[in-house]
């Protein structure tokens, strides 16, 4: 029994553990300790929802859907170019570059940024929905949950241990550089992304 859980926990774990969008956005929350833990909390509970329903067989679902995942493409870029676009103007301003005086986004625009840079990226629907629940298919029906849980576990650890990371990082960016760097570093990562994300 230990087996799908190992295998879900290494699958999830590889899968999740990129430099992207998202982890950029939680990386740089955890440095400026903006609601650092409520974002690595929806992204792991995103994740978990996510393998789950692709688990429970959603996956096959949504695979003879392609206009879905172009949509959601679409939609990912978009708003990934406009975060992207943000980074480097704050990066830019004199006044965000130290922790103390850099811009404070409220409860609402912290949880709407982490859904958005989650949900709007279809290649979560891509490794946790479709992969994961694939690859699930191996497994007996009473082992795909374990699987699951595996796969989420990988995903608790990334995300909290990212946050926590980023919370230690802070005291480095009392320097004005260091944020400067940082914030480069997310719209490029932001870009790079979208520009992936395109279907063209």
């Amino acid at each position: 029994m230990y087996m799908p859980y190992i295998q879900g926990f290494g699958i999830g774990a590889g899968l999740i553990i990129a430099i992207g969008a998202q982890n950029a956005f939680v990386l740089s929350q955890g440095v400026r300790r903006q609601y650092h833990w409520l974002v690595a909390c929806i992204c792991f509970c995103c994740d978990a929802l996510l393998i789950f329903a692709g688990v429970a067989g959603i996956g096959g679902a949504v695979a003879v859907h392609p206009v879905v995942l172009q949509g959601a493409a679409w939609g990912g870029a978009g708003f990934l170019f406009w975060y992207g676009a943000r980074a480097l103007r704050a990066a830019m301003a004199d006044q965000t570059l130290r922790a103390g005086s850099s811009v404070v986004l409220s409860l609402r625009e912290i949880v709407l940024a982490t859904l958005a840079v989650t949900l709007l990226n279809p290649h979560v629907y891509l490794d946790t929905v479709l992969l994961l629940g694939s690859i699930s298919g191996q497994f007996e029906s009473d082992e795909r949950s374990i699987f699951a849980l595996g796969a989420c576990s990988a995903s608790f650890i990334w995300f909290f241990a990212l946050s926590l990371g980023g919370s230690l990082l802070a005291p480095v960016f009392a320097k004005p550089g260091a944020w400067r760097v940082l914030d480069v570093f997310v719209c490029c990562s932001m870009w790079g992304v979208a520009v992936h994300l395109l279907p063209i």
